[in-house]
C-alpha cells in the first residue's frame, strides 16, 4: 500500500472511531447515564472505549459544539443543562427522539414546522425555478408510488418537504432541512399509526399545484393544512391520557 493510501485509511479509521465515540457519548448523556456522576476525563474515556486520546478529544469537542458539554478551567468537562443543547443539531434531536418517545417533543417540533414550512411554500411559489418545481413534483410522485408499495413511505414524504424548503431559495429555511429530515421520521411514524394510513397524497399535491401556479397564498394555506392536521392528531392522541389522569 502506498504511503498516501495508508494515510487516507488511517484518517478514515480515525473519523469512524471519532463519530462512533461521539454517538455513544451523546446517547449516554441524553439518556441521563452521567446524571449522578462526574463526567469522565478524556484519559478515562479513552481507556473505557479503547480509543486514542486524540479521538476522545475530538469527540468531546464535537459534543461541546452541540451544547451537551462544556470544558471549564479547574472544573473539567461538565454536562450542560438541556436548555443549552442545540436542538437544531440532527444528532442531538435524534438522540432525544430515541431516548424515550415523547409526544410533547413531537408537538413542539410540529409547532416549529407550522411557523416555517408554510412560509417556505409561499416563497417557493414565487422563487422556485423549473428544476426545483420538478423535484417537488417528484416528491409527490414518490408518495404516489409508495402508496402502491413501490417506494419508501417515509423517504418519499420527507423528500417532498425538503424539496419545498430548497425551492424557497431562502438559505435560512434550507438550513432547516436536516432537522425536518430527522424529526419527520418519528412524527410521520406516529401520525401514520394513529390514522392507520400514510400521509394524504392529495394534500401534498395541493401544495405542489399551488407552487406550480405561483400562487403564494394558496401554497401557504395548503402546507399549513398538512401540519395543522398533524398537530390535531397529536392532540387527539393525548386526550385519552389527560382524561385518565383526572
Amino acid at each position: 500500500m502506498r504511503n498516501a493510501d495508508s494515510a487516507r485509511l488511517r484518517m478514515q479509521l480515525g473519523r469512524n472511531l471519532t463519530y462512533g465515540l461521539l454517538d455513544a457519548l451523546g446517547r449516554s448523556i441524553v439518556i441521563g447515564h452521567y446524571d449522578k456522576q462526574v463526567f469522565p476525563t478524556e484519559a478515562e474515556l479513552a481507556k473505557q472505549h479503547a480509543v486514542s486520546r486524540s479521538v476522545t478529544r475530538e469527540a468531546v469537542k464535537m459534543l461541546c459544539a452541540k451544547g451537551l458539554l462544556s470544558a471549564r478551567p479547574r472544573q473539567g468537562t461538565i454536562i450542560e443543562p438541556t436548555t443549552s443543547w442545540n436542538l437544531f443539531d440532527p444528532d442531538v434531536l435524534r438522540w432525544l427522539l430515541e431516548r424515550k418517545f415523547s409526544v410533547d417533543l413531537l408537538r413542539h417540533f410540529n409547532q416549529l414546522r407550522v411557523a416555517i414550512e408554510p412560509a417556505a411554500a409561499a416563497l417557493a411559489a414565487v422563487h422556485a425555478d423549473t428544476a426545483q418545481l420538478a423535484v417537488i413534483s417528484d416528491g409527490v410522485a414518490r408518495m404516489e408510488a409508495a402508496e402502491n408499495g413501490n417506494d419508501n413511505t417515509l423517504d418519499a414524504d420527507i423528500s417532498f418537504h425538503v424539496a419545498v424548503l430548497r425551492a424557497s431559495n431562502n438559505p435560512f429555511f434550507l438550513q432547516f432541512r436536516d432537522v425536518v429530515s430527522t424529526a419527520l421520521r418519528s412524527s410521520i411514524q406516529f401520525t401514520n399509526r394513529i390514522k392507520g394510513r400514510s400521509a394524504s397524497v392529495a394534500d401534498h399535491a395541493a401544495v405542489r399545484d399551488a407552487i406550480a401556479r405561483h400562487h403564494a397564498e394558496g401554497a401557504r394555506v395548503a402546507m399549513q393544512r398538512i401540519i395543522t392536521d398533524v398537530l390535531d392528531l397529536i392532540d387527539k392522541a393525548e386526550k385519552p391520557k389527560r382524561g385518565s389522569r383526572r
